[in-house]
């Protein structure tokens, strides 16, 4: 065992007989500093590159293609593979025995007028995140798919996804959350400014913020806390690496399942039933798709003709995306030619509304783009 690994185990025997309390806030901050800042290392090695860089296990080489980008992540023989054909028509082999897939295989599947890249992710056991069964590339490949879908098998037990959540969580993947609303301005002289906007009920207070900052070695720095935080979303932050993905659990396989035994699972949140052999309740896990990654659709109407419908431009709202990013998906010499838009839909305020480069597009609108004369 490296001396690094020895410290972790350490320091988490220390937390685990720290009673939590007002009086212990001081001490627990510290230490998981500390812990963060020592598995950080172990995963990237000495001199700390963030974990989605080049030097911290490359990951498989995909072209990211389509409108937007999912990986199916799970233990090995859980179906990932089978989904994979399903979904995509791409063949991805499948077999009785485990660790079929041995690199990343992509497809592309067709939803709503939309091109998803779904990738088939190698199978993860617990230890990935260490390097463990080409773990590290594994996760490093999720890190950039706009939503992971971890699959399931709905007759192996629970725990399976705990370890994997733990797995993508050491590799500094936050699942189902958004960033923390904290605002870090490092200075060069001052000492550290330290604002609540929330009132901090989950850990945080100027004790605990300055004994963090001081185990990063940061001396001078303005924080300001919009919500109540916990310590390890504030160690987030310093870190600065965090990719927050959004996930559902898709339990395949459900075919082996009793009604009761379907009951028990639906009483979990984010997840969805399916059975990628027989080909139940795929248009659910589609629409799910869909709906988590936000997506929507842009018609285009070129002058004197009706919209296309056929061929929508996909763009993502949660960016509150303007008319100047519709043009720069269609091309990028559109804008520099710009002179209004007409737009047909829900944010036009009448039919048709003639908008600038500014204005907010929504799902299903139509635009027509006038170019200078």
């Amino acid at each position: 065992m490296s001396d690094v690994q020895k410290k972790i185990d350490e320091i988490e025997a220390e937390m685990a007989r720290t009673q939590k309390n007002k009086a212990t806030n001081y001490h627990i901050g510290t230490l998981k500093a500390k812990l963060a800042k020592l598995k950080s290392e172990l995963i990237n090695g000495p001199g700390g590159k963030s974990a989605g860089s080049k030097d911290a296990g490359r990951g498989f080489d995909v072209t990211k293609s389509g409108d937007t980008r999912i990986g199916l992540v799970g233990f090995p023989s859980v179906g990932k593979s089978t989904l994979l054909t399903t979904l995509t028509g791409t063949r991805s082999e499948a077999a009785a025995y485990e660790f079929t897939t041995l690199t990343c295989i992509p497809g592309t599947m067709k939803y709503k007028g939309a091109r998803i890249q779904v990738l088939d992710l190698p199978g993860i056991i617990e230890g990935a995140a260490d390097g463990k069964g080409r773990g590290r590339q594994v996760i490093s490949t999720a890190r950039t798919c706009n939503m992971i879908l971890i699959v399931l098998d709905s007759a192996k037990p629970v725990t399976h996804k705990k370890i994997i959540e733990a797995e993508l969580f050491n590799f500094g993947i936050r699942i189902n959350q958004a960033p923390p609303e904290v605002k870090l301005i490092k200075k060069d002289k001052g000492g550290i400014g330290y604002q609540e906007a929330a009132a901090q009920t989950r850990g945080m207070s100027a004790d605990v913020c300055r004994a963090v900052l001081r185990e990063y070695k940061i001396s001078c720095a303005e924080i300001i806390l919009r919500e109540d935080i916990t310590v390890d979303q504030f160690v987030d932050v310093i870190e600065g690496n965090r990719s927050y993905i959004p996930v559902l659990y898709v339990f395949n396989k459900i075919d082996a399942l009793t009604i009761e035994e379907l009951d028990i699972l639906d009483q979990m949140p984010n997840y969805v039933p399916i059975s990628s052999q027989h080909k139940w309740n795929l248009e659910e896990l589609m629409e799910e798709i869909w709906n988590r990654c936000n997506m929507m659709r842009i018609y285009t109407k070129p002058k004197g003709q009706i919209p296309d419908y056929d061929e929508p431009v996909i763009l993502h709202a949660e960016r509150n995306p303007t008319i100047e990013e519709f043009c720069n998906r269609l091309h990028r010499s559109i804008i520099d030619e710009f002179s209004y838009a007409l737009v047909w839909g829900r944010s036009a305020k009448h039919q048709p509304q003639r908008c600038g480069r500014d204005h907010v597009l929504m799902d299903e609108d139509v635009v027509q783009i006038v170019k200078k004369v």
